[in-house]
């Protein structure tokens, strides 16, 4: 194995914390500095997790540091890792990658010129639950995927987060926050769209925050809060895609693939794990066969009991894919599609016209036991 590439973190919020616990699970990478324009964000990451605090500026110059991790706001995605870029380091971006497909291409361009490799989360769709699913549809036992439906609805996020303003702005929304999670994993398993088409609408022009420490506060929103969307893969397969902060209930799984053999259930591409169920050519319904992948083992407890989180895997495979001269899974050309189909969706919803992708890209490759396995420390607890 290869020596470890050092890894810097610049954005030092809330999501930082994902990345400083579980970036030890894994070969590869040690993250040794955070960054944030506010340093004393930086001093409290850097204490908290025995790291040292460095300015941007700073981390960028770090000789020991190979990848940085731009966990900025996503308004900043594409200005920040262009300046990563241009300091001659890797870059692994945060969901969305950026917020228009010339920005990734401008990425793109600027990294092939350094021989330098770009990777963006998700990297959920590495879980096991979707591995899972992964290996039942290209084992061939649901025939070729003709058709799904993906439902992520909610009554968004001015209930539980203090500062909820972005959400409600242009870069926001449940498409481009949530929908990369669901966008990225119907790649992984079905592979690149071929157009879209949708309805959006804002039904609420505004809304009032009921957490705190700003209660009663209104905030404006300028961005849609309910999408329905219809994808056209490259395979001829059909999916809809209903996202909303506009319920406060609904009964729709999040994920069903339909098969010319059968049905497969997918669970919440937001997190690693969950239960995979399947049919065959109207049988009833079954759980998939057990199936001992490292990344659907839980391991950490939450309110609504164990789950599985490996987030820092895809930042992990990249590191190896460097080292070994692959291409890695979380890739620059997937996430830069991804962002093609949700910014095409939004544009589709106000032109009410079918638009056709600019980008296309190759299904990640699989991620199986035996290739999780590898990616994990010894050290894993």
């Amino acid at each position: 194995m290869a020596k470890k590439l050092g890894v810097g973190i610049i954005g030092c919020g809330n999501i930082s914390t994902t990345y400083f616990q579980l970036a030890p699970l894994f070969k590869g990478i040690e993250v040794r500095a955070g960054a944030d324009i506010n340093m004393d964000a930086a001093k409290a990451r850097a204490k908290e997790y025995g790291v040292r605090a460095e300015s941007v500026d700073g981390l960028l110059k770090s000789d020991d540091i190979d990848i940085v991790v731009n966990l900025t706001v996503p308004a900043v995605h594409y200005d920040v890792s262009k300046q990563v870029l241009d300091a001659g380091k890797h870059v692994y971006s945060e969901k969305p990658f950026v917020l228009a497909v010339k920005e990734g291409l401008d990425l793109k361009k600027r990294a092939d010129k350094k021989g330098l490799r770009v990777g963006s989360a998700p990297d959920t769709f590495l879980g096991g639950a979707h591995q899972l699913a992964r290996d039942l549809i290209d084992s061939g036992k649901l025939g070729r995927i003709t058709s799904g439906t993906c439902h992520v609805m909610s009554h968004g996020m001015e209930h539980w987060h203090p500062n909820p303003d972005f959400f409600f702005q242009p870069g926001g929304g449940p498409i481009l926050d949530l929908g990369p999670y669901y966008i990225s994993n119907l790649i992984q398993l079905i592979g690149p769209v071929k157009r879209v088409a949708a309805l959006t609408t804002i039904p609420a022009k505004e809304r009032t925050i009921t957490s705190k420490p700003r209660y009663g506060e209104k905030v404006p929103v300028n961005t849609p809060t309910t999408i329905l969307a219809l994808l056209e893969f490259e395979n001829g397969a059909a999916v809809t895609f209903n996202a909303s902060w506009d319920v406060w209930d609904h009964g729709h799984a999040p994920m069903e693939l339909y098969g010319e053999e059968g049905t497969i259930h997918v669970p919440d591409p937001n997190f690693f794990g969950g239960a995979v169920r399947y049919s065959k050519s109207g049988k009833p319904v079954k759980k998939a066969p057990k199936w001992d992948h490292p990344f659907g083992v839980p391991n950490q407890k939450h309110s609504q009991g164990a789950m599985a989180n490996y987030r820092s895997a895809g930042l992990a495979d990249m590191a190896i894919a460097i080292a070994e001269g692959r291409p890695h899974r979380c890739s620059l050309e997937a996430a830069l599609h991804a962002v093609d189909v949700m910014t095409s969706i939004l544009k589709s919803g106000e032109t009410g016209k079918f638009i056709d992708m600019q980008t296309t890209c190759e299904r990640p490759a699989a991620l199986g036991i035996k290739e999780a396995k590898a990616l994990l420390s010894k050290k894993k607890k």
